[in-house]
């Protein structure tokens, strides 16, 4: 059976599909026991985040009937899953994952939050009981590689995310941040790093909105900034001038009028907006008002290339340790594949042995000397064992398999 990874991406889907195929986090595990049942496998994983949505899999299963099942469970066409999809196996999707854990096929080159996701799939797939000791090895081979990389290579250094690059971009447009006001919405990761980047340059005042009030009060007090929730964000429109959004919301949070009544109350002063959730918080007829600067994560593309020169390097060294450990990887999985063969062949040894060492002992009880004993005991074991590789060399030499032949003296070191 293979190990699949199959799944789409920034790099292969625009934003509207993957926002369609993203799972919300309180359905992966019902999802992820509804995937084995459909496809008839042994262990799923899914990671579900704004930039990729794979399935990782292991049985026997065609890309066809994957697509069919991720179709009809996010209610899109096969044809749109078809024409923008990826799927790898066996080596090539151990390779994949170790990849992505290690930020190498990120948006932003080697940013370390996809490891955090990765962990947390994993999680999730334990927890739901879909993962068995195939993709357990692989995932922990993806976590050690992950840390290699960091360890050995500069990837790491002078972090960046997309949280860093949607504050360059919002520094682009106001050069001097500390007569800005950001409005953040949500309180996960992604904006808590946000926050982070925007009080390092200075940002005049952060506010902070979210579902529940008690975690935008602890993500605030790390900043000196205020929290709301998402009710008081109409509100909260007409006094800033970056507003960054990125929740789980599977609903757009705000729409085309509350952005328009805020603008009114600006008296027109433009407003930096930029939507970094999947699927999106803010409605994309926003973007078709005046003095609205709307973006999304695939727009923070050509403010990350800057940030991508410095880690190419890095990158090199880091596919090399990819690379190596993907090999060793599947050196192992092949070595293993021998394992019952071997034991077959143990097995069979020893039932001739058993069977040579009972004729022996009859032989001394009927007092025959000992040494012709131990001279018939060699003769018999080692004519027995040689007996169906014989047969089967000869039945090569008339079929013309040198192959094989060259085999056998490589198998039997006779060289």
């Amino acid at each position: 059976m293979a190990i699949i990874a199959l799944g789409i991406n920034h790099k292969t889907a625009a934003v509207e599909l993957r926002s369609q195929v993203a799972f919300a986090p309180e359905r992966v595990e019902a999802e992820l026991h509804s995937a084995r049942q459909a496809l008839g496998l042994s262990e799923v994983a899914l990671l579900s985040t704004c930039n990729r949505t794979e399935l990782y899999l292991h049985g026997e299963v065609d890309d066809q009937a994957i697509l069919a099942w991720l179709a009809a469970s996010r209610g899109v066409a096969v044809a749109e899953l078809g024409s923008c999809y990826y799927s790898y196996r066996d080596q090539e999707a151990v390779r994949h994952l170790m990849a992505v854990a290690s930020g190498l096929d990120s948006l932003v080159l080697g940013e370390p939050q996809i490891l955090g996701q990765i962990k947390s799939a994993y999680a999730v797939g334990c927890q739901a009981g879909t993962l068995a000791s195939e993709l357990h090895s692989a995932f922990q081979l993806a976590f050690s590689t992950a840390k290699t990389v960091r360890s050995q290579t500069a990837i790491g250094q002078n972090p960046v995310s997309v949280a860093y690059a949607a504050v360059a971009l919002a520094q682009q447009i106001f050069a001097d941040m500390s007569s800005a006001r950001a409005l953040l919405i949500g309180a996960g990761e992604t904006i808590e790093l946000v926050a982070r980047h925007l009080a390092e340059r200075g940002v005049g005042k952060i506010t902070v909105a979210n579902r529940t009030l008690q975690r935008a009060t602890e993500l605030a007090g790390k900043f000196n900034a205020e929290a709301v929730l998402l009710a008081d964000i109409p509100e909260q429109l007409a006094a800033a001038d970056i507003v960054i959004s990125s929740t789980a919301s599977q609903l757009p949070i705000l729409g085309k009028g509350a952005v328009e009544s805020a603008l009114k109350r600006r008296r027109r002063k433009p407003i930096f907006m930029l939507d970094i959730a999947v699927p999106r918080d803010i409605e994309p007829q926003v973007g078709e008002l005046d003095d609205v600067y709307l973006y999304t994560v695939d727009d923070l593309e050509e403010v990350i290339e800057d940030n991508l020169r410095a880690r190419q390097d890095a990158a090199k060294a880091a596919r090399e340790i990819v690379e190596i450990e993907a090999e060793r990887w599947f050196r192992q999985r092949r070595s293993l594949a021998a394992v019952d063969t071997i034991r077959a062949y143990r097995s069979a040894v020893d039932a001739l042995r058993c069977e040579e060492l009972a004729r022996a002992q009859a032989a001394l009880e009927r007092g025959v000397p000992a040494a012709e004993v131990v001279d018939a005991l060699a003769r018999g074991l080692s004519n027995k064992i040689m007996h169906a590789p014989t047969i089967a060399l000869r039945q090569a030499s008339e079929a013309g398999r040198e192959d094989l032949l060259a085999l056998a003296q490589q198998l039997f070191d006779l060289n």
